[in-house]
């Protein structure tokens, strides 16, 4: 907990607690000030009950003593038991991702059942950038003490065997910086593994003539996509194409999830960030996205499925208040903020799937 965000906590308690001293003691947040209520010190636990932090409460003649312990404290995740729901979602989004990841490496499943191992380096890479993003998530809401669930994964009939993973909030977030940062830690971490994986699946990859008769998906790029493309493959001339590795295939749907997830509207990832960034402008921006994906449609009609699916599945672009939503984000925090965006835009596709 910084300074500033210790204030913010005691600006909570204007009506029945006048601080006259502020410090720390090199591990908590201490204050020492004045009562304006009786019985004080049980007021002050009542508006606290709902913070994130343990704050210890007691009076001592004419004062009032407040100690809050660091935010920053050791987390220890403990595994939980893991619901057979969770196993069993998982279990079959190995078996879907594996099925895709054989299918484009050409296996005829119904006539080699075992081919289905080629599948392996798609779908372990897949998985480990969709649960790197999920545990990113979990992790900072165990840090900030917001319950949430282990990551479900969704199997799925499609050409990549999934509809991703997600994680389920059980418990308000009260706090901006918690929003931010639970926010932003799912897309920050599956970028971190979503980018190597590109690169090392560049590197297994070849070089083929284009051609219009040619089989399989064209793709679109992002400008990481273009400038590790040319790292790659400097000398790549007109009339000749990148033909993916089944990894690099999957570092592509990784940086192309981490861009959806970034939009900023709703309950995406990217809605919590820009919410916690903008506070009450943020809903301005939310409608203006959601009106930029119309022209978007143009140069892939996926933009219009994809808002419908947010405006189905959200039902309003809007985001769920927070409490300190006027209370100014600590450098740290708005610098985590400018980081998602710098990712948004490098992975930004505007026609991921042309035609």
């Amino acid at each position: 907990m910084t300074e500033q965000e210790f204030k913010q906590l005691l600006s909570r308690l204007d009506e029945v607690f006048l601080p006259r001293q502020i410090g720390s003691n090199g591990t908590d947040w201490i204050a020492v000030g004045r009562p304006l209520v009786n019985e004080a010190p049980h007021r002050i636990r009542v508006l606290l009950k709902g913070e994130p932090v343990e704050v210890d409460v007691h009076q001592q003649g004419d004062d009032v003593y407040l100690k809050a312990a660091p935010e920053d404290e050791p987390i220890v995740l403990r595994l939980p038991k893991i619901p057979p729901v969770h196993i069993i979602l998982f279990l079959l989004t190995i078996f879907t991702t594996l099925t895709a990841g054989a299918l484009m490496e050409g296996v005829n499943l119904l006539e080699n059942p075992a081919g289905i191992a080629r599948g392996i380096p798609f779908s372990l890479t897949l998985l480990l950038i969709l649960g790197t993003h999920e545990f990113g998530h979990y992790y900072f809401a165990r840090k900030h003490h917001v319950d949430a669930t282990l990551p479900y994964f969704i199997p799925a009939p499609t050409f990549i065997g999934t509809f991703g993973a997600f994680i389920k909030i059980k418990s308000p977030i009260y706090r901006k910086s918690a929003l931010l940062q639970i926010g932003a830690a799912g897309p920050i971490a599956g970028f971190l593994i979503a980018v190597p994986a590109l690169w090392l699946g560049l590197s297994l990859s070849t070089v083929v003539p284009t051609s219009p008769d040619a089989l399989g998906i064209q793709l679109g790029d992002s400008l990481l996509m273009k400038a590790l493309t040319a790292l790659t493959f400097p000398g790549l001339e007109e009339g000749q194409d990148v033909l993916l590795h089944p990894i690099a295939f999957a570092g592509w749907i990784g940086l192309l999830v981490t861009m959806l997830n970034l939009l900023p509207v709703g309950q995406l990832d990217g809605g919590h960030i820009a919410y916690a960034m903008l506070g009450r402008a943020y809903a301005r921006v939310a409608r203006m996205t959601l009106l930029a994906l119309l022209p978007l449609s143009y140069f892939s009609l996926n933009w219009l499925v994809w808002g419908a699916l947010i405006l189905l599945l959200m039902r309003t672009p809007d985001h769920p208040p927070v409490m300190d939503v006027d209370a100014p984000l600590d450098p740290r925090d708005r610098r985590i903020g400018y980081l998602c965006l710098a990712i948004f835009i490098l992975c930004f596709i505007p026609a991921p799937f042309p035609g």
